[in-house]
């Protein structure tokens, strides 16, 4: 049954158990890596049977502050989510500087930031990808893709696809480490100044792989970024093809309202 509310609209009773154990989590009072009671203590202490709580349970994963381990139960997270701001994030200064984006956007919010190196070589260029470079598909490109954590919990993959004869003189892409201020200081040192980012965003269910790359609970919501860098000269040197837990970050834009 559910509890009338204003407008004689009815509340279903999973909800109401949903909001609680939300707001426990809000208030501190289930704490950041503590286990959500089991279904078994909920149906006891609420009264009503597994089907509802599990109903229940649905609702409070859906708000992005538990994650589901398989044969253990929920757990309470205890990562807030990086802000992503995209006006401010590919500054120049934070290159000149030394931090390339992730890291200088993991120190804003006082993360803990690691980058693991999956695989640094040449490909052929995905037909999507060779359209946003300019290519022919199955052209040679160089992939780098990379898998980020913030306070050792997976958040985000990535792989930037770079044209052959950009990087060919620059033996620094080919390294792990590229170098303070990351790949897009290396460019610029070589001369390819960048004068705008253009990303495409969407969100969508994680994939069952997905899920388990970044730790996910199983249909949570990720997003999908797809990022060209432009120079000065008009061309793309590089395309970022990112996937993001959705519920570890906010994005944020400054859009001009003149001409």
């Amino acid at each position: 049954m559910g509890t009338v509310v204003g407008g004689g609209r009815a509340v279903p009773r999973y909800v109401q158990i949903a909001d609680e154990i939300v707001q426990q989590i809000r208030a501190g009072v289930l704490k950041p890596g503590e286990m959500v009671p089991s279904e078994s203590e909920l149906v006891d202490r609420y009264g009503v049977s597994g089907g509802t709580i599990r109903k229940a349970m649905v609702e409070v994963r859906a708000s992005g502050l538990v994650e589901t381990r398989h044969g253990k139960g929920s757990i309470v997270k205890d990562r807030p989510p990086v802000r992503h701001r995209s006006s401010d994030r590919f500054r120049r200064s934070h290159r000149q500087g030394g931090k390339a984006a992730y890291l200088a956007e993991s120190a804003q919010s006082g993360a803990t930031a690691k980058v693991s190196v999956l695989y640094i070589g040449p490909m052929e260029a995905p037909e999507d990808i060779a359209e946003r470079l300019d290519v022919e598909a199955g052209t040679q490109v160089l992939a780098r893709r990379r898998l980020y954590f913030r306070n050792g919990t997976p958040v985000e993959t990535a792989t930037s696809y770079l044209p052959w004869d950009v990087v060919k003189d620059i033996p620094e892409l080919f390294a792990e480490n590229p170098g303070g201020g990351g790949i897009y200081a290396r460019l610029e040192d070589h001369g390819h100044e960048f004068a705008e980012f253009v990303e495409t965003l969407q969100a969508r269910p994680a994939s069952k792989a997905e899920t388990s790359e970044l730790a996910l609970s199983p249909g949570a919501p990720v997003v999908h970024l797809v990022r060209e860098a432009v120079t000065t000269a008009g061309r793309v040197v590089e395309v970022c093809d990112t996937l993001m837990a959705a519920d570890q970050f906010v994005f944020s834009y400054r859009i001009p309202a003149a001409d």
